[in-house]
């Protein structure tokens, strides 16, 4: 027997699947459409972050404070949809290949600006 907690936690679960099927490939997209060169700054993966960053926060407070209250949108939005778009791993790998490739500087100046930016954001 499903309760109605199984069922809640569910839908739940499926509103940030949903979301996260479309920040994913919004992310992949800009990767494609706007490639970094190698041993360059990644100003797509860090205009992804930021953006996420900004995104993030702004739905956070109409969320909480301006929107009524609802169920599935912070989910689907924050968790699902900006968790999936925005991404460490990618940033980790750009500084990590930056470092191999010799860049230190501009792999410094990824961790720094992209942890800066993000909590202006």
């Amino acid at each position: 027997m499903v309760s109605n907690t199984d069922s809640h936690s569910g839908r739940v679960l499926a509103a940030i699947a949903a979301g996260g099927a479309l920040g994913g490939p919004a992310r992949y997209g800009l990767g494609l459409a706007f490639p970094t060169t190698p041993h360059t700054f990644p100003a797509t993966t860090f205009a992804i972050n930021v953006s996420g960053s900004f995104l993030l926060a702004l739905l956070v407070v109409l969320i909480l404070d301006v929107w009524p209250p609802t169920i599935y949108v912070r989910p689907f939005l924050c968790v699902g949809f900006l968790g999936a778009y925005t991404t460490f791993s990618t940033w980790m790998v750009d500084t990590d290949r930056l470092i191999s490739a010799g860049a230190w500087g501009t792999a410094v100046a990824n961790l720094v600006l992209s942890l800066v930016a993000g909590l202006g954001a």
